[in-house]
């Protein structure tokens, strides 16, 4: 007959068979750790509370219709160009472009225009000055948009729309069929935007100053 074991060492190996049968879970198993708590990587698992969503769409500024607010950074103005505002004289006006500006027209003459040294067409970009003040700014390109959006070779009605209860509108001086279409600042300043429109209804040319000189359909002559 065989001795019988003792109670302690029967107690000793229930305890080795159950731990055996533990060790994967303790091990860090993801059969059953991950379970409980989510992986890093699953593409289920929801986002940390201090981070949104991957797919959240970024916000965006509301649209404006504020005539004095352009798509171009703010360099055209009802009140000037960039940081020259009317009424600055030639060599304050200078200094605040800070480039080269040539001289168009007769030297000396009180209504004179200045261009930056990259024009070569006076009538596509230019500045006003009379009496040494700094009145207006032409455009004839559609490069540069208006102060509101307006551009050249937009339709009237498109300016009549995109301008809406700001626009006067009047027959052009010398181009039967043609129009001039003179906005009103937003904001209540002084400055007036003038399209001008040819017979086919388009606008060819725009300017933004002050009166009288924003006025003048002659430009300088």
């Amino acid at each position: 007959m065989k001795p019988m074991m003792p109670a302690i060492a029967l107690l000793a190996l229930a305890l080795a068979a159950c731990q055996a049968d533990r060790a994967p879970a303790d091990a860090g198993d993801p059969a059953t750790a991950g379970s409980a708590v989510p992986m890093a990587d699953d593409p289920a698992a929801p986002p940390p509370l201090d981070q949104p969503p991957q797919d959240v769409p970024p916000a965006t500024a509301p649209a404006s219709g504020d005539v004095n607010r352009a798509p171009d950074l703010g360099l055209v103005r009802m009140d000037g160009y960039g940081d020259m505002r009317f009424g600055m004289g030639t060599d304050e006006a200078r200094q605040a472009w800070g480039g080269e500006l040539k001289d168009v027209g007769a030297e000396g003459a009180a209504c004179h225009y200045l261009t930056p040294k990259w024009v070569d067409i006076p009538s596509d970009f230019a500045f006003m000055f009379e009496n040494g003040k700094f009145v207006r700014y032409d455009v004839g390109t559609g490069r540069e948009i208006a102060p509101g959006g307006g551009k050249v070779g937009m339709g009237a009605d498109e300016i009549l729309s995109l301008y809406a209860g700001r626009v006067t509108e009047a027959p052009h001086k010398y181009v039967e069929g043609g129009k001039s279409l003179r906005v009103d600042d937003s904001n209540g300043g002084e400055g007036k935007l003038v399209f001008e429109t040819g017979k086919d209804g388009r606008v060819t040319s725009w300017r933004v100053g002050v009166p009288p000189q924003v006025d003048y359909v002659e430009g300088c002559s």
